[in-house]
């Protein structure tokens, strides 16, 4: 259960009430890690706690909860580490609705802010799951999905005429805490199977029913057939026909 004010106190903390005067030098790359850290553990004596060669951003009661705002490949070796040992919960942010806005890195200047297009959803954590594939039947991995509404500051040092194209995220502050998507067992990946999914299904079928590029619908079926929520039974033409198992 979302607590807002659990929330809106972690965000005071970590960057204070008034983010007006925050200024290109007093923000961090890692302000979402640092909120989500406080979020889901306030007490400073449970986080950043060393096990097993490793430094785990919470422990507490016998469990791990780790935030990982980047490619999951880096998760790999404290996987190893830390699964045969410990439960682990990976909380994972995704920007739901985010605001860019553009920093001239000669001025300081801030610009406007503007609502990007795109909106993030609990797909969009599947090709991050295909990276640590070899994990995913672990009864110690869980994970935690945070939907946000955040602003997103870029640096205006791009290759293109605007220096937008190819410029380089310097940090993201979150506004709103939207939604928690809990993984605590394999079951739970079917709440990625949408309702109206035809019986028989391909991958094209499904990328229609969840509103989804067929590109990231490909990537989802194949990790709900690794997990085994789902299972392939045959081809229609050239394409693979799936069915959720029973």
């Amino acid at each position: 259960m979302i607590d807002n004010k659990a929330f809106e106190d972690a965000k005071e903390k970590i960057i204070g009430v008034d983010r007006q005067r925050l200024g290109i030098g007093t923000l961090s790359e890692k302000t979402v890690h640092a909120i989500l850290k406080n979020y889901y553990e306030p007490d400073e004596d449970h986080q950043e706690i060393p096990i097993e060669n490793y430094v785990a951003d919470i422990y507490h009661e016998g469990s791990i909860m780790e935030i990982q705002t980047r490619s999951f490949n880096a998760m790999r070796n404290k996987l190893r580490a830390f699964l045969p040992l410990y439960p682990v919960t990976i909380i994972y942010p995704i920007p739901r609705e985010k605001w860019l806005i553009w920093i001239d890195e000669e001025t300081g200047q801030l610009s406007n802010k503007r609502k990007s297009p795109l909106k993030g959803n609990g797909y969009t954590v599947f090709p991050e799951l295909y990276k640590i594939k070899m994990f995913l039947k672990d009864p110690n991995l869980r994970f935690k999905l945070v939907l946000l509404d955040m602003e997103e500051y870029r640096l205006l040092n791009g290759w293109s005429k605007d220096k937008k194209k190819g410029s380089s995220r310097f940090d993201r502050i979150p506004t709103q805490l939207v939604e928690e998507i809990d993984i605590e067992c394999l079951q739970d990946y079917m709440q990625f199977v949408p309702y109206d999914l035809p019986e028989e299904f391909t991958v094209k079928d499904f990328a229609k029913a969840a509103h989804i590029p067929a590109r990231r619908a490909q990537m989802v079926v194949h990790i709900l057939a690794y997990v085994g929520v789902i299972e392939q039974i045959g081809k229609k033409g050239n394409a693979y026909l799936y069915q959720v198992r029973e």
